[in-house]
Parts: structure tokens; sequence; C-alpha cells
């Protein structure tokens, strides 16, 4: 068996086809092993074309206007939506991490998780172009698309028309604390209106931590 192993089985399940073992091999590796290369230029690749495939369906399929589209795009792109994606098809099982990074439960991280769907994504592109990677873009997010996903206000805007709509000063983030290693950072922002209150939240990325806190803060105070 070679070193892609059961992981080929897995990818053209998945509707992936695969040619080159060391670029789909790329797509599964973490950085904390000895490999020497990892999924992150495949990654950077897959974003675009997961940014392109889903607001390509938006455009087609959704009446609403370019702020409404847009909304959309964010949460069906967003880290959370993309590691919810790859627990949903198993990618915890396929990653390759070193000893240290698999004992810390890096396999967990949404960022990391949501990494490499957008790698494999970025491999699918190579190897199949946009058409093919396309199909398989919008059959994995079939669900999330065709939901209510998006659709909701995000937390930030809601919080940012609320403090306007009463008359108060717009909401100030604060990053308060950052820990853990870069591959399972750890960050916890405060989120302040005057006069109102304040609360704290905590997640693995900065971005996510402020959203966590304006739905706090509206849950709290709104």
């Amino acid at each position: 068996m070679t070193e892609l192993g059961k992981s080929r089985a897995w990818l053209e399940a998945l509707g992936f086809e695969v040619r080159s073992d060391a670029l789909w091999l790329d797509a599964l590796t973490h950085g904390s092993t000895a490999a020497g290369r990892d999924y992150q230029r495949l990654e950077f690749l897959g974003d675009r074309v997961l940014g392109l495939s889903i607001a390509e369906w938006l455009f087609r399929n959704n009446e609403g206007s370019e702020g409404q589209l847009a909304q959309r795009l964010n949460a069906l792109v967003s880290r959370a939506a993309c590691a919810a994606i790859a627990r949903g098809i198993g990618v915890p099982e396929h990653v390759r991490l070193g000893k240290h990074a698999r004992h810390d439960g890096v396999v967990e991280s949404d960022n990391i998780l949501g990494d490499v769907v957008e790698a494999l994504l970025g491999a699918s592109f190579l190897e199949s172009g946009f058409a093919a990677t396309r199909e398989i873009v919008h059959a994995l997010w079939d669900s999330a698309l065709t939901g209510r996903m998006g659709h909701s206000k995000h937390p930030k805007s809601a919080l940012q028309e609320w403090a306007a709509g009463n008359r108060h000063r717009p909401p100030e983030y604060e990053l308060v604390d950052r820990s853990g290693p870069d591959h399972a950072a750890s960050f916890t922002v405060r989120v302040a209106v005057h006069k109102v209150g304040e609360v704290e939240a905590t997640a693995s990325s900065k971005q996510d931590a402020e959203t966590a806190a304006a739905r706090l803060f509206m849950e709290r105070f709104g």
C-alpha cells in the first residue's frame, strides 16, 4: 500500500480525482511533521477556489442584495463552517501530524481542519480544474447552501446597529489575552459599549472571539 494508503479510497469516494500522490499528501500534511512540506500553499489556493465556488452559487440561486450575498458568503466559508465540513467527511482520521501535535489534540482545531479542507480543494483544482472542484464544493456544502446558514445578521453587525439605534457609542473590541502555541492558539476578546456594559469571549481566532463576544453581549444586554 502506498503512503497515501486508505486516504486515496476516502478521497475518491468524496469525488476527488487522485493522480499525484505527492500533491494530496501535501494537502493532508500539517507542518508539525518532519516531511518538510505541508498544506499551507494548497490552502492559500483552495481558499480562493472555495470562495469563488460559493459566490457563484449564491449569485445564481439568490436574489439578495450585495450585502446579503456577502453576509451569506462570509458565513459559508468561515473557519467554523469549513471545520464542520471537515468533521462531517472524516478529515481528522486522515490528517498527517507530528507526534507532539497529535498528542496536543491539534487535530480537533477548527483552524487546522478548515485549512485542510481548503488544501484539498486546492489540490483538486490543480489536478482536475475549477469546474470539477466547484461540483465537489457544491456537493459538500449542499445542506449549508440550501439551509439557513448566513441568513441571520452577523453578531458584530447586529451589535453595531443596536448601539447606533439606541444612541450609544459604537462597541469597542479589545484583545485581552492570547495564549497557547501558534497551531492551537486561544484568543480572549472584550467588547464594551459605554455606559451599558462589557463581556469577554474566547475562541481559536481573534475574529471568532470578537464574534462570540458580540453575540454574548447581545444576549446579555440587547
